[in-house]
C-alpha cells in the first residue's frame, strides 16, 4: 500500500510539472541564466544588417508578421522545403518576396556559439524585429520570451490566413479578429508600412483603377509600374521617409497616397480606424506607444512553450 501511495504521489508530481511546463508563459528574462548575452548579440547583428541595408528592418518585421499569422509565432516561416517537407516560403504571400532569412541565420549562428541549443529561432526573430524597428527610429519594447520552434509548417494556412494587399476593410478586420486582434490593432500595426517597399504587382490595380487616390501620386508610381510587365519593380510604402520609422504613413492615407488598397481602406469613410489614423497622423508619440503595445500582443499569438516544439539548431530545418 505504501509503495502504491509513493508511486501515486510521484506520478502526481510529474503530471503537475508537465502541466506547468506545457502551459508555461512567455517572460522577459527567460534566458537570463541560460543565455545572458542573447539580446546584445541580436542587437549587434541587427546594427550590422541595417547599416548594410536599411530596408532589411522592414523585411524582418514582415517575416515576423507572416510567421505569427500562421499557427502562431513559432518560426515556421523560416523552414526550407525539402524532399519530404513543404514549408511556407513558397506560399503566395512569401514566394519571391519574403526576405531577411540570411540575417536570422547569421544571428542564430552567433547565438549558438554563445549558448548552444538554448535559444529558439522564434525568439530570435521576435528580438530581431524589435531591434530593427528601434534602429530605424521606431519604438522599443520588452519582448516576452520563451517560445519554442515548430516542427511543422502549413503552406495552405499561409495562403489563406495572411492578409493580402488587395483586402478590403471587412476582410482585414475578420482576419485580425481571428488572431485575437482588434480593429485598433489592425490600424496601428498597419503603420508598419511606414518602412519598406512593395512590388508593382501588388499596387498596379490601385494606381490604374481606383478613384480614391491622389492623381499626382498615381502618376508618379506609374513611372515604375507599367500596365504590364515590371511586376517586381519596387516602390516605397511611405512616400516621404521609407527608411525611417515614423508616423508619415498616416499622413499618406489622409492625402490619398496609401500605396496598397489594404492601406487606403483604413481611411475610406467613417469608423474608429479613421479617428485613429487622424490621431496618429499628428501624434507620433501615440503611434509609437500603441505600436509597441500591439507588437507585444501580436508576439503572443499561440506560442509553443514548455515541452512543445523544439529548439532548432538550424532555423531552416527541423532537428
Amino acid at each position: 500500500m505504501a509503495t502504491f501511495i509513493k508511486f501515486f504521489v510521484t506520478l502526481s508530481i510529474l503530471v503537475s510539472l508537465l502541466a506547468c511546463s506545457t502551459n508555461a508563459q512567455l517572460i522577459s528574462n527567460f534566458y537570463g541564466k541560460t543565455c545572458p548575452s542573447l539580446e546584445t548579440i541580436v542587437r549587434n547583428e541587427m546594427i550590422k544588417a541595417i547599416r548594410n541595408e536599411a530596408r532589411i528592418g522592414a523585411s524582418i518585421l514582415r517575416l515576423f508578421f507572416h510567421d505569427c499569422f500562421v499557427n502562431g509565432c513559432d518560426a515556421s516561416v523560416l523552414l526550407d522545403d525539402t524532399g519530404t517537407f513543404v514549408g511556407e516560403k513558397n506560399a503566395g504571400p512569401n514566394k519571391n518576396s519574403a526576405r531577411g532569412f540570411e540575417v536570422i541565420d547569421t544571428i542564430k549562428t552567433k547565438v549558438e556559439a554563445a549558448c548552444k541549443s538554448k535559444v529558439s529561432c522564434a525568439d530570435i526573430l521576435a528580438l530581431a524585429t524589435r531591434d530593427g524597428i528601434a534602429l530605424l527610429g521606431g519604438p522599443s519594447w520588452t519582448v516576452p520570451l520563451g517560445r519554442r520552434d515548430a516542427r511543422t509548417a502549413s503552406q495552405s494556412a499561409a495562403n489563406s490566413q495572411i492578409p493580402g494587399p488587395s483586402s478590403d476593410l471587412a476582410t482585414l478586420t475578420k482576419m485580425f479578429k481571428d488572431k485575437g486582434l482588434t480593429l485598433n490593432d489592425l490600424t496601428v500595426l498597419s503603420g508598419a508600412h511606414t518602412i519598406g517597399q512593395t512590388e508593382c504587382q501588388f499596387f498596379r490595380t490601385r494606381i490604374y483603377n481606383e478613384a480614391n487616390i491622389d492623381t499626382n501620386f498615381a502618376t508618379l508610381r506609374k513611372r515604375n509600374c507599367p500596365t504590364s510587365g515590371g511586376d517586381t519593380n519596387l516602390a516605397p510604402l511611405d512616400s516621404v521617409t521609407p527608411t525611417k520609422f515614423d508616423n508619415n504613413y498616416y499622413n499618406d492615407l489622409i492625402a490619398k497616397k496609401g500605396l496598397l488598397h489594404s492601406d487606403q481602406v483604413l481611411f475610406n469613410g467613417v469608423g474608429s480606424q479613421v479617428s485613429l489614423v487622424k490621431t496618429y497622423s499628428t501624434n507620433g508619440n501615440a503611434f509609437a506607444r500603441d505600436f509597441a503595445a500591439a507588437m507585444v500582443k501580436l508576439s503572443k499569438i499561440s506560442p509553443l512553450t514548455g515541452i512543445k516544439g523544439e529548439i532548432r539548431k538550424n532555423c531552416r530545418f527541423i532537428n
